[in-house]
């Protein structure tokens, strides 16, 4: 084997031998974070909190806002009634109230690991008081935040177990109010391990959260996760995301993603679904509607700039169903600014 090796080389070769090496059952065990169980006895009302909607003049206050997806802002389109916010986490109902109505629930780690990141400030965030707790599970590092605490029980780099308390349950962050008190969980994956020279690139606002903040995580469909890992405990992430949905895919050429591979691979090579050699051009990043990334293959495309190269077809704006992310509708799309931004993230080259 020769002894000068490209970067991108030695990349593709950790890799692989990453994967070979994790390729093992999953030990890992989840529970719910409060004492609210209702999802798990198909009792969704009980469990998710309820959102006010005003849609054409009716107003009602929908559970189902409080789902994971495109849950929010109802609008009428070519396509029907559909909602056009997408909503990154689970919206969980408080089980215990005091007589002033203020939640009293704990609020337990969903699974074992370490608290990574603690926001104490509840102005500094939409999210509140929140906490985020790292998982080092067979397909990689997961994490899972817990946002709008009224109180946070534990610090950063402390180590915690499954159903651990790590704060309470409350309505921080803006736009919650006492009635509406609720933990927003989350659970994903991390883009970046450097974010806040993009996060300054493109936004004015300090970035109090470093790698921790919300933008820098995709949520994946957790209430869905958790149901299939009660009923299967051996469950992966890694099969987990390869169920969901692929909405839209982009070709990125290689020689504009630092180092020649995506960071994500780094972190979660089972998302490469083939060997890739010096000479490939450029990669193609599967993505579900929310923009969570689903599978990466190499591609044999020469293109001059990060693209579009397949969508789900639908008839009204496909900025409705992507968070913004790519505009135009039927075959006629692109990368918008935002979606161009997002990529740009992922390619590290910033």
């Amino acid at each position: 084997m020769p002894k000068i090796i490209t970067s991108v080389c030695l990349i593709a070769q950790a890799l692989i031998l990453l994967s070979s090496s994790e390729a093992k059952p999953s030990t890992e065990t989840v529970t719910l974070p409060t004492i609210n169980h209702h999802l798990l006895h198909n009792d969704e009302e009980r469990f998710y909190m309820y959102v006010y909607r005003k849609f054409e003049n009716q107003e009602s206050r929908p559970f189902t806002g409080g789902k994971y997806g495109f849950v929010r802002n109802k609008k009428r389109t070519e396509d029907g009634v559909i909602c056009t916010k997408f909503h990154e986490g689970i919206d969980i109902k408080p089980i215990k109230r005091d007589s002033r109505g203020n939640p009293l629930d704990d609020v337990n780690a969903i699974a074992a690991g370490k608290v990574v990141y603690c926001n104490p400030t509840s102005h500094h965030s939409s999210y509140g008081k929140y906490a985020v707790i790292e998982h080092r599970w067979q397909g990689g590092p997961i994490y899972s935040l817990y946002a709008h605490l009224s109180s946070i029980s534990v610090q950063a780099g402390q180590k915690i177990n499954l159903g651990e308390t790590l704060g309470k349950l409350g309505y921080t962050g803006n736009g919650i109010n006492r009635e509406r008190a609720h933990l927003h969980l989350e659970l994903g994956v991390m883009f970046c391990s450097d974010f806040t020279p993009w996060h300054d690139k493109y936004f004015s606002d300090p970035n109090h959260h470093g790698n921790y903040n919300g933008m820098n995580i995709a949520g994946l469909d957790v209430a869905s996760f958790l149901i299939a890992k009660n009923k299967n405990q051996a469950l992966t992430i890694p099969e987990f995301v390869s169920s969901m949905p692929v909405h839209y895919k982009v070709t990125i050429p290689r020689n504009q993603i630092k180092k020649g591979a995506p960071e994500l691979l780094k972190r979660y090579p089972w998302m490469l679904q083939a060997q890739y050699q010096r000479s490939t051009p450029s990669l193609e990043i599967s993505f579900s509607a929310s923009g969570f990334p689903i599978t990466i293959s190499p591609s044999k495309r020469v293109v001059a700039a990060p693209s579009l190269s397949w969508i789900r077809d639908c008839r009204s704006k496909h900025d409705y169903h992507t968070k913004g992310f790519v505009i135009g509708s039927g075959q006629r799309a692109s990368l918008s600014k935002s979606g161009q931004r997002f990529i740009e993230l992922i390619c590290g080259q910033f």
